[in-house]
């Protein structure tokens, strides 16, 4: 393995410290939610502190599979958020020189990992002009027998795209016939506009989904993720990448963890019914601001937004007053391999009012940086 830091890691809030912030829409969850704001009963004093079971929890992993037609607690393996499980899923099944097929942009770990066993990487470029829809006919051409791994993330970060039903089930397909995996990134499948996607390991052994509480619940400090298969074999490497890098789980935040889930839409409605406000803001910033343009986002909380090409900007003047300035973080283009025209905007983690202030603050670090 050759690790290298990512941009994304180096410029986050944790590292430049949120002091340092004062309109953070840099971030891509929900607002970050403390223990009495779960409303849980949990008189914890007597929990034993034990090694856990290497699966995890039980009662949390039948919750996890309880969100899939079809699955039981035994398709799913918990782990220490979403970052292991695509950490395991990546190592186990690819090596040096193996081919392996990445949606781009893709929350950059699902490229950084890949590249750093060193395999080979055919990208599925995301296209701005084709609203970020992913092109079934340049994937079916890219997947052939011999690559190891297809990697997906839906709902989209960064661009907050999503993939049809049908669309889900051509992946699968595409996939299947291949003789290949589907790692699918489904960190904010329950934070849709409409009906989410059902769990692709749900609809074929093929696939592997990924997902973890610390988007959607606003939970990002439980470290709490789960990876799901139906395939045993699959699902035995998988365990066993686990306990060579972790044993098992925390006890503590698996347990907190499975009664979030098992209070489950008590919890997340609210967060549901708060993001349709929160996307209205920036769709007003945006129609307020014709410099701007984006692709309206139909999951998660984060949008992609892009400076139009006529707009004549210094882009490292825009960023350092933005944020030396200004105070307002948002993840610059490279984080995810792109252009620094465009940057991701998290909607979903600050106030409303300082999510509002941060959106004018881009608008004025355009104006002063033209």
């Amino acid at each position: 393995m050759r690790y290298r830091r990512m941009a994304i890691e180096v410029e986050s809030p944790e590292q430049l410290g949120y002091d340092a912030i004062d309109c953070n829409l840099s971030e891509s969850s929900t607002s970050d939610l403390c223990l009495a704001d779960l409303e849980l009963d949990l008189d914890l004093d007597r929990l034993l502190l034990c090694y856990g079971d290497h699966l995890g929890n039980p009662v949390l992993r039948e919750q996890v599979a309880g969100r899939g037609a079809g699955l039981s607690g035994d398709d799913v393996i918990v782990t220490p958020g979403a970052a292991a499980a695509l950490f395991c899923v990546a190592t186990s099944h690819v090596g040096a020189g193996d081919h392996v097929v990445v949606a781009r942009p893709n929350y950059v770990t699902n490229i950084e990992t890949p590249r750093a066993v060193g395999a080979h990487i055919d990208y599925c470029d995301l296209r701005f002009e084709d609203g970020f829809g992913l092109d079934l006919s340049r994937l079916a051409a890219l997947v052939t027998p011999d690559t190891k791994l297809v990697s997906l993330t839906y709902p989209h970060n960064p661009t907050g795209a999503m993939l049809t039903h049908a669309e889900l089930l051509d992946v699968i397909d595409i996939v299947e016939r291949a003789g290949t995996r589907l790692l699918l990134d489904e960190t904010y499948r329950e934070l849709t506009v409409t009906e989410p996607l059902p769990m692709a390991a749900s609809l074929s052994t093929s696939a592997i989904s990924v997902a973890s509480v610390s988007k959607a619940y606003g939970l990002p400090g439980l470290r709490i993720g789960w990876m799901v298969t139906r395939d045993p074999e699959v699902a035995e490497t998988l365990l066993a990448a686990k306990e060579q890098i972790f044993i098992c789980g925390a006890t503590l935040d698996e347990e907190i963890a499975a009664r979030v889930l098992t209070a489950g839409e008590r919890i997340l409605m609210p967060i549901q019914a708060d993001l349709a406000g929160r996307r209205t803001a920036v769709a007003e910033w945006i129609e307020g601001d014709d410099r701007f343009e984006w692709v309206v986002p139909a999951g998660g909380v984060v949008c992609f937004p892009r400076l139009r090409h006529d707009v004549e900007v210094d882009v490292d003047r825009f960023y350092d007053i933005l944020f030396r300035e200004l105070g307002t973080l948002v993840g610059a283009g490279h984080w995810f391999e792109q252009d620094d025209r465009s940057m991701r905007i998290g909607y979903g983690w600050p106030p409303m009012a300082e999510l509002r202030r941060g959106l004018r603050n881009i608008s004025v670090a355009v104006d002063r940086s033209t």
